[in-house]
């Protein structure tokens, strides 16, 4: 069953909960309603985003830097230091935030949760910790130590823990360095060991993880990036760790942040979803590439029904701001094709101001209720098994991909949906033949378009012609 996953930030989450209610509001005391809309929603796994015991060093750092001042300003016209945080991904130990309530307080929620059918997921960030994490005292050699003459080179790339010697900041390495963590060394063994101790201490509190920048500990990645001042690593750790975790609990999920055409390596070691960052950038792509998504969305069945598939996550732009009117067609094509789907926090409202994690508090935006309504509507469509098992058969259109049409059939048993896209801003007639549609009068069906209504179609002997608007998408729903 492919789930449903609702991504929150815990700490603006709680924060906007505690205005709206005039009264401190913890995990332990979140109101029944929110669990109302979780269900509501047919969420399936709610990640809590930055749950963990922030750093000092990493808000002092995020309060000071101007480049980061000019995102928060972006959402805020006014900053006050204690609208500023420590980034929830420089973890100083897995613990949870004091500020989110007491520790039994995260089991409290979890249990909640799971008495709605919910799991919960949380963050494990394996390749870096926070410049003061609680290790570095007893052990540097868990990190990478950087020589004086490489520090000399580049000396925003590490962090002076002691007089004259150096720790690597951590990195992805087409990116600037993450000047508030330090870069894990899994070159050494005891390192492997570390991290699997507190893989199996977050397994202890959750159902689900989602794994930050998963790739960048994958041993080829690794060896290219440090291998040089490391030394290789001496195997692979997502697969012992996974294995060791999911030894106590098979049903435990792993979910891995993957970039670079990773998605199917991370499979192999264990990962039960990946990101899929192809169909993201198929999908918000200026026009939208029908060719490589027809491509992309013809995967063998191994390799797609696991991958992950967002329009936003906290890392991407608003989805309504990047998609501007392909926002509601985009949606109907993230939640009717397979795999996990990801829904981030404002997504459903249309909120168009990106929110940096180190922030604490967010500006007011009005929801646009006709776009929260469409989710809701596609939630309730897609939340059967027909969406969450079957199968998928990419269509032949009658017009050219150049058209910016896509049409695609999902299929379980005798069961059908056909899902026709048209991502132009102006309107197109498309010809569909298949079995399937011959027997539309015959046995009944149903329709429904992200424009409410407008959708023209007729019948022939093999199949239908449609008559899309602009920036339409429509599920045609075959009767059993």
């Amino acid at each position: 069953m492919f789930p449903l996953v609702y991504e929150i930030n815990t700490r603006i989450w709680l924060r906007r909960l505690s205005d709206i209610y005039q009264k401190p509001v913890t995990l332990g005391t979140v109101p029944d309603k929110e669990f109302d809309f979780f269900t509501t929603c047919g969420f399936n796994i709610v990640w809590l985003m930055g749950v963990w015991k922030p750093s000092d060093y990493s808000r002092a750092i995020a309060r000071s830097h101007p480049c980061l001042r000019t995102t928060f300003l972006e959402q805020l016209d006014s900053l006050h230091p204690d609208d500023i945080g420590a980034s929830p991904y420089a973890i100083y130990e897995y613990s949870l935030n004091p500020s989110l309530g007491e520790e039994e307080e995260l089991e409290t929620f979890r249990k909640r949760l799971r008495d709605c059918g919910i799991r919960l997921m949380l963050d494990f960030v394996p390749n870096h910790l926070a410049l003061d994490n609680k290790w570095l005292p007893l052990h540097p050699e868990y990190f990478v130590s950087v020589s004086d003459e490489e520090q000399d080179l580049d000396p925003a790339s590490c962090f002076e823990y002691k007089r004259n010697q150096y720790l690597a900041h951590g990195k992805d390495p087409y990116f600037p360095s993450w000047t508030d963590t330090l870069q894990l060394n899994y070159a050494n063994t005891e390192t492997h060991e570390l991290m699997t101790e507190n893989l199996q201490a977050v397994s202890k509190t959750c159902d689900a993880v989602r794994c930050d920048v998963a790739m960048l500990i994958l041993k080829s990645v690794f060896d290219t990036t440090w291998g040089p001042l490391t030394g290789p690593m001496p195997e692979e750790f997502w697969s012992k760790a996974i294995r060791t975790v999911k030894s106590g609990k098979p049903d435990f999920l792993f979910l891995a942040e993957s970039y670079w055409n990773k998605e199917w390596e991370l499979q192999q070691l264990g990962f039960d979803y990946t990101y899929d960052k192809p169909f993201y950038d198929h999908i918000t792509s200026h026009p939208v590439n029908i060719t490589r998504l027809r491509e992309h969305l013809k995967a063998e069945w191994e390799y797609q029904s696991k991958l992950c598939l967002f329009l936003e996550n906290h890392d991407e732009p608003r989805a309504a701001k990047k998609l501007g009117p392909n926002h509601p067609v985009s949606a109907l094509l993230l939640l009717t094709s397979p795999g996990m789907h990801l829904v981030h926090q404002g997504q459903m409202g249309g909120f168009r101001l990106q929110l940096p994690v180190q922030l604490l508090r967010n500006s007011d935006e009005e929801p646009d209720s006709n776009l929260s309504a469409l989710y809701q509507d596609l939630f309730r469509l897609t939340g059967t098994e027909l969406f969450t098992e079957g199968k998928i058969e990419i269509l032949e259109l009658d017009i050219p991909e150049t058209s910016g049409c896509i049409a695609y059939r999902r299929f379980l048993d005798d069961e059908s949906a056909f899902i026709v896209a048209n991502f132009n801003s102006t309107g197109v007639e498309i010809g569909i033949d298949h079995a399937e549609l011959e027997k539309l009068e015959d046995n009944g069906y149903s329709l429904f378009s992200t424009k409410q209504g407008n959708t023209e179609m007729h019948h022939h002997d093999k199949g239908i012609r449609i008559r899309l608007s602009q920036h339409e998408g429509v599920i045609i729903h075959c009767s059993k």
